[in-house]
């Protein structure tokens, strides 16, 4: 709350309550996300507090992500709705002595979303769809994290798919998890819990898309046979420049040490150039909303 700027919210992003496949049934996922809501009730009890003794606002952005608790915009809505708004008030209304509607208001100034644009293009999220709903219950987005996913339409031809499968494989490393969503013909999701699970089904014949979960530079739209997911980034920032839903945008480019060798450069370079195409980015929405 001291490097806190007058006149600026802070936003403090955090997991998705847990990572799901730690949890081996419905009954121990359930006890998890009920401890994970008191956690987070807890924290929000605190940041009111900070509000009412500094005049500082702090939020706890929950970050929904592939194979988390919370893994899109609608299971966060639900939570937030079904799990945490119904404990938060009636705790937050004990404690404060305030009436149900304040205790409501309250949890949403402190609880928001992170929208991390790469995590919901893994999913094929439509993000005017998720942002829309989240505006519409009065449910706060935090910040935008702006970053990249990787994806590639799959080939029917086999000799390429496994080219694919190949280009994919470079990014095959072992400090993060690579999630993998694949879309199939008929739309349905088949997600895989990282990249070397996806590899093994690379020739599913009724996988049409892949998504992984690699935070590639956003600055770039192609990686030899693959893209990323840019073009999502490009839609919510045009959004952010129409609602102006948030103060706080941050990007989230850290897979620098691990990336294959032919896309390093040097860091301070990489930096750059990432911020630099945010900007111009952010001066072309302008351009065009006049």
């Amino acid at each position: 709350k001291e490097l806190l700027p007058e006149g600026m919210d802070g936003g403090i992003s955090t997991s998705p309550l847990s990572y799901r496949h730690w949890f081996h049934s419905e009954e121990e996922l359930k006890k998890a996300k009920e401890l994970a809501t008191k956690n987070v009730i807890q924290v929000i009890e605190n940041l009111i507090v900070i509000n009412a003794s500094t005049g500082k606002l702090l939020h706890l952005d929950i970050e929904p992500e592939p194979d988390g608790m919370l893994q899109t915009g609608d299971e966060f809505i639900q939570w937030f709705e079904n799990d945490f708004a119904p404990v938060g008030i009636k705790k937050i209304k004990e404690r404060f002595g305030v009436p149900d509607s304040k205790a409501e208001e309250l949890l949403k100034q402190h609880l928001c979303l992170c929208y991390d644009v790469c995590h919901f293009a893994i999913g094929y999220e439509h993000h005017e769809y998720v942002i829309n709903q989240l505006l519409k219950k009065g449910i706060k987005i935090g910040k935008i994290q702006i970053s990249a996913a990787l994806k590639k339409e799959m080939d029917k031809n086999q000799a390429n798919r496994k080219s694919i499968k190949d280009a994919f494989a470079k990014f095959d490393e072992p400090v993060y998890l690579h999630q993998v969503v694949a879309k199939k013909d008929d739309g349905e999701l088949v997600r895989y819990p990282d990249l070397p699970e996806a590899l093994k089904d690379y020739d599913n014949p009724a996988v049409a898309e892949w998504r992984a979960h690699f935070h590639v530079p956003i600055s770039a739209k192609n990686f030899d046979l693959l893209q990323s997911t840019q073009d999502d980034i490009v839609e919510v920032l045009q959004m952010q420049k129409q609602k102006k839903f948030t103060q706080h945008l941050e990007v989230e480019t850290y897979t620098w040490e691990v990336l294959p060798h032919a896309l390093k450069l040097p860091l301070q370079d990489s930096i750059i150039q990432e911020l630099d195409w945010v900007k111009q980015n952010l001066l072309q929405t302008l351009k065009q909303s006049y």
